[in-house]
């Protein structure tokens, strides 16, 4: 099989946490999917030493979220810490200025930079996607 594809992940709350235990649980499934594994390298929360629910040390730690951009073992970006003019605008303009794609769920920092972020991931020819769930509890509703 080929190289596999190293992400490194800002933020380890409920979608981050969770997130890591999806990409163990369906590696096989993903590979499939994508044509190579998925590795999980690097990440990154505000404390170290919070209960996620699973076992973070294989993988690298940055205290700083936009460190994870600049690492030479990461392919591309995924933010989930959310807000704007913190630490998860700085991972993603981090790691669009290193010519690194970024997933963010940053619902918040699209809407308010989402046309300048894209031009930066265009320039740069890496892409810039978003994924999240507005209004997730309507179907239980």
């Amino acid at each position: 099989m080929s190289t596999p594809f190293r992400i490194a992940i800002a933020g380890l709350g409920t979608v981050g946490a969770g997130t890591v235990r999806l990409i163990a649980e369906n590696a096989d499934l993903l590979a499939a999917r994508a044509g190579r594994r998925i590795e999980i390298t690097a990440v990154s929360a505000r404390t170290r030493s919070a209960d996620r629910g699973g076992d973070l040390a294989p993988f690298a730690w940055e205290d700083d979220p936009a460190a994870l951009a600049g690492r030479g073992d990461v392919d591309a970006v995924v933010e989930v810490i959310g807000g704007v003019g913190g630490a998860g605008e700085a991972a993603v303009r981090a790691a669009l200025g290193a010519g690194k794609p970024v997933v963010t769920a940053n619902k918040a920092l699209m809407a308010e930079h989402g046309l300048q972020l894209a031009k930066t991931a265009e320039a740069a020819g890496v892409a810039l996607r978003v994924v999240a769930a507005v209004a997730g509890g309507i179907p239980v509703i």
